[in-house]
């Protein structure tokens, strides 16, 4: 069987595209989106064990190497091979740890220094969860594909700004995000009373509205077939035709209503250099790593304010 009509009957598409991923649309370049196996991946067995996925939006521009950027958005998501469940552990990106070979950085630079296995294990280390692959796409990913879906509802806890990438604001309420105003409201933080926090969360938010969405569309004619066209364009992967069946099969069978998220929450502080950094909380993500990792399910969520269902404002 080919590869691309493997994707087809798996349901590939559905995978990266209706689950907790962000893949760009037909007109994306082929290195926008890359899926690396960790050394755990063999071991997993469908329907039996528990699956890990780093998720990571890279701040990597066109021409630049995605593999060796700086990660800029970094969830964590813990699958339930049984049940469907699935947690979404968010990371900020200026948490300050102990990245093996090279000491203490923002955890961001992890991937930068070693590429997606010494990211995989430096986030790992902070929550206490090692993954079996890491999924990697630049932001112009995000924007493309909340394009091609024709945006997504959210609801937004609270008004905020920023002069340089969304000057008019973000209301509070229930409003409708394009593309470009997906990645705006993903990316602001300067404007956010909790900064790298409430960015984590903001990112969540947009995941969640974009699962939601994809997940109604699936079912309608054409829309998996676009889909794999645009995974077969723009996904680099050292995955097997049998991983990939693998993985395909689990994920297209995830329920947007069994998805939980929280925030891994920190203090403020200066790095040596002058930096600012988070000092995360390191017994809360190891925490939340072990709640995710028995069954799929954050059971609670100690941020300040939890993530909402997108379009109703209900929090996990």
């Amino acid at each position: 069987m080919s590869l691309r009509r493997l994707l087809v009957t798996t349901g590939l598409a559905g995978v990266l595209g209706t689950t907790l991923f962000v893949l760009p649309d037909s007109t994306a370049q082929p290195d926008s989106a890359v899926l690396v196996a960790t050394n755990r991946a063999r071991k997993v067995d469908i329907g039996k064990d528990m699956l890990y996925v780093l998720a990571v939006g890279t701040d990597a521009r066109p021409g630049e190497d995605m593999l060796h950027a700086r990660g800029d958005a970094i969830q964590m998501v813990s699958i339930n091979t049984k049940t469907g469940a699935s947690a979404i552990i968010g990371v900020p990106r200026d948490s300050w740890v102990d990245i093996p070979g090279h000491g203490f950085e923002k955890i961001n630079a992890a991937l930068y220094f070693g590429g997606p296995k010494l990211f995989a294990q430096t986030v790992g280390d902070l929550v206490g969860i090692q993954p079996d692959y890491v999924f990697l796409t630049r932001f112009e990913g995000l924007q493309a594909m909340v394009g091609t879906i024709g945006g997504v509802d959210i609801d937004n806890p609270f008004f905020f700004s920023d002069e340089n990438l969304k000057k008019k604001g973000f209301q509070a309420g229930k409003i409708h995000l394009t593309g470009y105003e997906a990645l705006a409201y993903s990316r602001i933080r300067h404007a956010l009373l909790r900064g790298d926090f409430d960015r984590s969360r903001h990112q969540e938010v947009v995941m969640r509205a974009i699962q939601k969405k994809v997940f109604r569309k699936a079912a309608s004619p054409g829309f998996l077939a676009k889909g794999v066209a645009s995974v077969m364009k723009s996904l680099h992967t050292d995955l097997s035709p049998v991983e990939l069946f693998k993985l395909g099969t689990l994920l297209a069978t995830l329920d947007p209503a069994k998805v939980t998220n929280c925030v891994v929450q920190g203090g403020i502080g200066v790095s040596s250099g002058g930096a600012s950094i988070v000092e995360p909380y390191v017994d809360q993500a190891r925490s939340m790593g072990a709640d995710a990792k028995k069954d799929g399910v954050l059971s609670k969520c100690e941020s300040p304010w939890k993530v909402p269902d997108p379009a109703s404002g209900a929090a996990n």
